[in-house]
């Protein structure tokens, strides 16, 4: 290349920048006017999300965030459904701690995807589990359970499929019901509606309003049930309701979506918490059901559930299972291998499958115990009203039947966290920490209405 060549080529760069900085210096107002018109500049309009506005904070998961910001030593968080220990810490099941370690030494475990569906073993054992072993459905292969991310990712996979697949488009879902339930079916393309479930009066079941509910909603549509230690009101169906329930459900063609958070971590049995699973099941009809690992292996963060739907006979189950694989493959292309693979090892071991059993009974007792200790504490302090519902009411969560204002006040002078309906989750409390939240609940319905 010729020196002058490049001479010439740095004096025409030097002009063309010299005459763009005139420009610049020479019209400042139209050199901003026009970069901040362009949607795509990134120095006066820093953003192209600019006009973003701030979410609000999730009404369960919030809780914990204003909680963490408390500096007070004697703050409690009653707010999100996970187990503690007497002592307030996290649990780590010993079962679960040996699982994993049987995974870490077996050298032949490699990380491959897994299939769309997930661990074969995992739904084979997870099904077995919710059904029973002895499930005419499990034996004449009608049911297809593919691996989900917990019982969230198993509920919207579930509204995915019968959004695209099922000739009713509506869910009715109990009122009151877990927060994310509306969200989860709404987004999924369901229309969300509610039939009654809770009576504030009694703070159990109104089970008149929820038959008159359920017999008046369209034939076909979908009704979301919680198998047991229903969430928010810990309050459940007694198994002569469940099968009046039954009965009504079918004799009007709807289909029932079962979701099931709790089993064994309710009463501490597995089959008495799948009992009224098992008798949707029983009769020969169809249903799907939500299974979440979360609470009842201490598996939280793992994400681990399952998704069954129980069909007529073995050909629709697969052609259901295909779907299924085209619903998932788009979502999250398949299901994360390691908390399945905990599942499935303490699942198809009879020594760790006992231990499991025995751990599961002991954190379900220990709720019962608090449930116990809450109740006398506020019988000693003499407080008004009655709660005799904290022990009638099953499961880690208590609704308590303080208003807004009410754990407002708990909040802001004890220190005590809990969604604003008043939910509370007995797993969070300790013999510790039961007499400052009966202060509280004494103070709160004393002082303020």
């Amino acid at each position: 290349m010729r020196p002058e060549f490049v001479h010439g080529s740095s004096s025409a760069t030097d002009r063309r920048l010299n005459a763009l900085l005139r420009h610049l210096s020479s019209s400042p107002m139209d050199s901003r006017d026009s970069i901040s018109a362009s949607p795509t500049s990134g120095f006066q309009n820093d953003s192209v999300f600019s006009h973003v506005v701030r979410g609000p904070e999730d009404p369960i998961l919030g809780v914990t965030v204003a909680y963490n910001k408390d500096l007070s030593p004697n703050k409690l968080n009653l707010g999100v459904g996970a187990y503690r220990t007497e002592e307030g810490k996290p649990l780590v099941l010993n079962v679960v701690r040996k699982a994993e370690q049987q995974l870490v030494n077996d050298r032949s475990r490699i990380k491959e995807y897994l299939p769309i569906v997930g661990l074969a073993e995992f739904n084979k054992l997870s099904a077995k589990l919710i059904f029973g072993a002895d499930s005419p459905a499990i034996r004449e292969n009608r049911i297809t359970t593919v691996q989900c991310l917990s019982g969230t990712g198993s509920l919207r996979v579930g509204a995915e499929f019968l959004a695209k697949h099922y000739h009713q488009r509506t869910i009715y879902i109990p009122l009151p019901t877990w927060g994310n339930h509306t969200k989860v079916f709404n987004l999924a393309g369901l229309s969300v509606k509610s039939y009654r479930y809770y009576d504030p009066a009694t703070r159990g079941l109104n089970f008149q309003g929820l038959l008159e509910d359920l017999g008046s909603a369209p034939s076909g549509a979908i009704v979301l049930l919680h198998a047991c230690a229903h969430n928010p009101t810990g309050v459940d169906p007694t198994l002569d309701q469940w099968e009046r329930i039954r009965q009504l459900m079918r004799s009007k063609g709807l289909l029932p979506f079962f979701d099931s958070a709790y089993q064994g971590f309710a009463s501490g049995s597995l089959d008495a918490d799948a009992q009224s699973v098992r008798m949707f099941v029983a009769d020969g009809g169809e249903c799907l059901a939500a299974q979440s690992y979360a609470k009842n292996m201490g598996l939280y963060g793992e994400r681990v559930g399952a998704l069954s739907i129980v069909c007529k006979t073995a050909d629709v189950a697969s052609r259901v299972e295909s779907q299924l694989k085209l619903v998932i493959r788009p979502m999250y292309s398949n299901p994360p291998i390691h908390g399945a693979s905990i599942v499935a090892a303490i699942l198809r071991d009879r020594n760790l499958y006992n231990e499991w059993t025995i751990e599961l009974k002991a954190m379900a007792d220990r709720i019962i115990s608090m449930r116990h200790q809450l109740s006398d504490a506020l019988r000693a302090r003499s407080t008004p009203g009655d709660w005799s519902h904290i022990i009638k009411q099953i499961g880690m969560f208590t609704f308590t039947g303080l208003n807004s204002k009410q754990v407002a006040f708990m909040t802001k002078e004890y220190h005590i966290y809990m969604t604003s309906d008043g939910r509370i989750s007995m797993a969070g409390l300790s013999s510790k920490t039961v007499p400052h939240l009966a202060d509280a609940i004494h103070a709160a319905v004393t002082r303020v209405v």
